[in-house]
């Protein structure tokens, strides 16, 4: 999954930015409005947190933008304490939900995990698959009940594919959705991180479909 964090001050940008990462999240940074609002606007993110007091373009402006131009990413606003109008011109201007500084990463993650969870028509942050379960909060995996060890990036690709049942995704898709901007791209490695979660998962669980992609098939669910 891929976060769009977009936060001029400098030591919390840093800090959130390792937060997320830790977290099992994909991270751009932008540190200005109209960088983010070109990034929200040309790239796929899975939800964006955005900082409303930003130089050269501020915040709701940049959320009006999105809106506008119809990115419809799920936004976390942050705001000062005590401006609350911030809060409510937010929302009014298309924000999915707000947090007030200062507050707990814990707190920012469970809105986030959230915000995802519901774009994707979710209600647990357990998502399950027959045997397998994969546990958003804690980014634990099970099978039948015993923890499987996965990396980094067969994480990410296994809960993009749990947050999105019996949908056929695209191996381009999956790689903007795994990967940072600056990072090198190559679709035909998600190959290989599909053929690494097949050993460690049941084979039938992943399906390739031929010219198109990859679906995660529910047990009982016709594709």
């Amino acid at each position: 999954m891929r976060i769009l964090l977009v936060e001029d001050e400098t030591t919390l940008a840093a800090q959130l930015q390792r937060v997320l990462t830790e977290a099992g999240y994909s991270v751009d940074h932008a540190d200005n409005g109209r960088e983010a609002w070109f990034m929200g606007g040309v790239q796929p993110y899975d939800a964006i947190v955005l900082d409303l007091g930003l130089p050269v373009l501020d915040g709701l402006s940049v959320l009006r933008r999105w809106r506008s131009e119809d990115v419809t990413a799920p936004v976390l606003i942050l705001t000062a304490r005590d401006q609350w109008h911030e809060k409510v011109a937010g929302i009014d201007a298309g924000a999915d939900d707000y947090l007030t500084k200062p507050f707990h990463a814990e707190e920012l993650l469970a809105r986030l995990r959230a915000l995802i969870r519901r774009a994707s028509g979710l209600a647990s942050a357990l998502l399950q698959c027959g045997p397998l379960t994969l546990d958003t909060r804690s980014t634990r995996v099970t099978l039948d009940g015993q923890p499987v060890s996965l990396t980094a990036h067969e994480f990410r690709l296994l809960s993009y594919l749990m947050h999105h049942p019996n949908e056929v995704v695209s191996r381009s898709a999956l790689a903007e959705h795994l990967y940072a901007q600056d990072a090198e791209r190559d679709s035909n490695t998600i190959e290989v991180f599909v053929a690494r979660l097949r050993k460690k998962l049941p084979p039938e669980l992943i399906e390739t479909v031929r010219g198109l992609g990859y679906r995660l098939n529910l047990p009982g669910a016709k594709g």
